[in-house]
């Protein structure tokens, strides 16, 4: 009867400093025990679904999925009670059914954020006039019940929720919660409700109380004798094998009812993130075309304009390949979606430059967004987009700094506070703050916790591991301090581990922006960032790319900034007009001063590093400024091509080929590979690999 059980109330450490486990804990334990589903709901929010499914999806191609479902929801708060113990928070878990479902929980959860990132919360007032199709709610054995709220607004949301709202009933061995028990089964027969059996997870194993504790010691910024308040009162809050949900849950009267009432509701629950469809916007497409052929007709336009009107045939056919596989992509609408973007900054005299992969394409180069001709460097295309790999194509723009707020406020008038937002970035505890906030917890006085910081700062313990941080700290505190407290350093060293990676808050990207044709509830919430004018969706980026959801990159550059002052300074004094894309790539005074590694200012060259290197390989073209800025990287290095080329390059050397397949691929670096094209191409010309498959 246990064995395939439906968990409905299971945090993940994405309910930032409550839940004490990572999603994939969870999952892994979930489906190593064989349960039948698992509904991942963490507080105001959906934080951690993405991930979760992630987790869930690596374990099926593993081949390690026993059957393990996963189901969507989130808790929310009815009060701004977020300062009280978890026990006596006042909050409804709401469940998706379906899409819709899905997207009414969205709505919720942004209206919820509506006065900033602290107290999320969605009055029960608001809650009762709210859509709530698609949705189930279950009413934890905490806050509301413990505190008699609850009874009283049962035949209410039984009504609102049409007989879908629920009570859970949770046992976790603690004499206390024979009260709570029989109090909750009262109201479920005193109201007609019925009520499931849950676990109310907060982690996936007993060993993670103690994270638990920590957390809850964080969150209240107190040491642990200070916030036992906070803390569950013992281990059981852990996802449990089936003799064990069989000891807890089988005096529970009416049990069986309860367990199948979890399998129909498991089966009513048909959403997956799968569903989700992701398009971009069609502002910029006029009528009487698609996406592809405006695509097309401003490619042909850029053509004549960049080439006056006399294109090679090379780049005509390059251009060709790269619109069919963006065709059968479907990616017509990011290019797009970035050139709107770019052909407004550049209305505005807003200098900007598209950079990385996106050089590797033509397309992009007509487009204006990057103003280097791939065709120069042999790039290749497949780089940035490829069939067999079908990722979105990642198109960084870098804008002046100065001005790039100008960009962002033109993305949300242009697309709509309901349809644009900018990605999330999930802080997590790293090194010293990791050591902090574990010593902190533990009752490390200031002084000792500006020890450990200098410590962990200084050339000797940089990038060191905790425990050889913690020794040296222990060795000097001890004997600079032999009467003061004695520390737990052995606890110390094992909490700052643990909480190594753990998220701490959600922050915001540097610039990743989500931009979609419909209202963004339909795939997932969003909230007030801490940027005053900025608004945030609730996954990263590596979430979204997971999903196949498309983030444009609005960049700064503090060079570019400095460029854009240089051309007015050009044009005010010498009644010249440049342009990034007409600037002489010939000039010999240029490279005179930077073959003598006068270059402090350049960006790309520089840095020690850089400088060092210019006399010894003296860049007489831009070809070669190329090879300068690619060959001090940590690849290259690694693979100890430096000295090699250096030698060839000065005729120490001669230049030979292993294979004369290897020669049109490594001619322009003396026979030397440094290029990440280059390693592609070889792979195509010897190793017989498909262009879209050498990546």
């Amino acid at each position: 009867m246990f064995s395939n059980f439906n968990e409905w109330l299971c945090k993940t450490n994405f309910s930032f400093l409550h839940g004490a486990s990572h999603p994939r804990d969870l999952i892994e334990r979930a489906n190593r025990l064989g349960y039948q589903s698992l509904c991942i709901n963490d507080f105001d929010g959906v934080y951690g679904l993405a991930r979760s499914y992630r987790e869930l999806d690596y374990l099926k191609q593993q081949q390690q999925w026993r059957g393990l479902k996963l189901n969507y929801g989130a808790e929310i708060h009815l009060q701004r009670d977020h300062d009280l113990p978890l026990l006596l928070q006042d909050t409804l878990v709401l469940v998706a059914q379906d899409q819709q479902g899905y997207t009414n929980l969205n709505r919720l959860l942004s209206f919820a954020h509506r006065e900033g990132k602290d107290y999320a919360n969605v009055p029960l007032e608001y809650l009762l006039n709210c859509e709530v199709d698609g949705l189930f709610a279950i009413q934890p054995m905490r806050g509301a019940i413990r505190s008699h709220r609850g009874i009283g607004r049962h035949a209410e949301l039984q009504r609102l929720f049409d007989r879908r709202y629920f009570l859970a009933i949770s046992r976790h061995l603690h004499p206390a919660e024979d009260r709570w028990i029989k109090i909750a089964l009262h109201s479920a027969r005193q109201h007609g409700l019925e009520y499931i059996l849950s676990q109310d997870a907060f982690f996936h194993d007993r060993q993670q109380k103690c994270m638990s504790d920590l957390l809850q010691a964080i969150r209240n910024n107190q040491v642990f004798d200070s916030c036992r308040a906070h803390f569950f009162p013992n281990a059981e809050r852990c996802l449990h094998r089936a003799d064990e949900l069989r000891r807890l849950f089988a005096p529970i009267p009416g049990s069986g009812h309860a367990l199948a009432l979890s399998r129909e509701l498991d089966r009513s629950c048909r959403f997956n993130l799968e569903q989700l469809r992701y398009r971009y916007p069609k502002e910029m497409i006029p009528a009487g075309h698609d996406a592809l052929s405006y695509l097309k007709l401003l490619v042909r336009q850029g053509v004549q304009e960049k080439f006056n009107h006399l294109p090679p045939d090379k780049i005509l056919r390059q251009l060709e390949h790269e619109l069919i596989l963006i065709g059968k992509l479907n990616f017509a609408d990011y290019f797009l979606t970035v050139w709107d973007i770019v052909s407004w900054a550049r209305q505005q005299r807003i200098l900007c430059q598209g950079r990385g992969s996106a050089a590797n394409s033509s397309v992009c180069f007509v487009l204006g967004i990057t103003s280097v001709n791939p065709d120069q460097f042999e790039l290749l295309f497949e780089r940035f987009v490829s069939m067999e790999r079908g990722d979105p194509p990642d198109i960084d723009v870098d804008f002046e700094h100065e001005r790039r707020e100008e960009v962002i406020q033109y993305i949300y008038r242009r697309y709509g506070r309901d349809r644009a937002a900018m990605v999330a970035n999930v802080v997590t505890f790293r090194g010293k703050g990791a050591l902090r906030a574990a010593g902190k917890a533990l009752g490390a006085d200031d002084e000792l916790l500006r020890q450990m910081s200098k410590l962990a700062s200084s050339r000797y313990f940089r990038g060191a591991g905790t425990e050889n941080i913690v020794m040296a700290l222990k060795h000097d505190y001890e004997r600079q301090n032999p009467q003061a407290r004695k520390i737990s350093w052995q606890l110390w060293m094992q909490l700052s581990e643990m909480l190594h990676g753990f998220p701490r808050h959600l922050g915001i990207h540097s610039g990743g922006f989500m931009l979609a044709d419909k209202p963004l509830n339909r795939l997932l919430p969003q909230e007030p960032a801490t940027m005053e004018g900025r608004s945030v969706i609730q996954w990263s980026k590596d979430d979204i790319e997971a999903l196949g959801f498309f983030k444009i990159d609005i960049l700064s550059l503090g060079m570019l900034s400095a460029i854009r002052k240089c051309f007015d300074y050009v044009q005010h004094y010498y009644g010249r007009r440049l342009r990034l894309d007409l600037i002489p790539d010939d000039d010999r005074a240029t490279y005179a001063m930077i073959q003598k590694a006068d270059t402090v200012g350049t960006f790309q060259i520089e840095s020690r590093a850089q400088m060092s290197m210019l006399p010894r390989l003296k860049p007489a073209c831009f070809y070669d400024l190329v090879i300068e800025v690619a060959i001090i990287r940590p690849g290259p290095i690694q693979g100890k091509v430096i000295h090699p080329y250096l030698a060839r390059r000065e005729g120490l050397e001669a230049v030979t080929y292993p294979d004369e397949r290897l020669r049109p691929i490594l001619q322009r670096t003396l026979g030397i590979a440094i290029f990440q094209e280059q390693a592609m191409r070889i792979a195509i010309a010897v190793g017989g690999f498909h262009r879209g498959r050498s990546q």
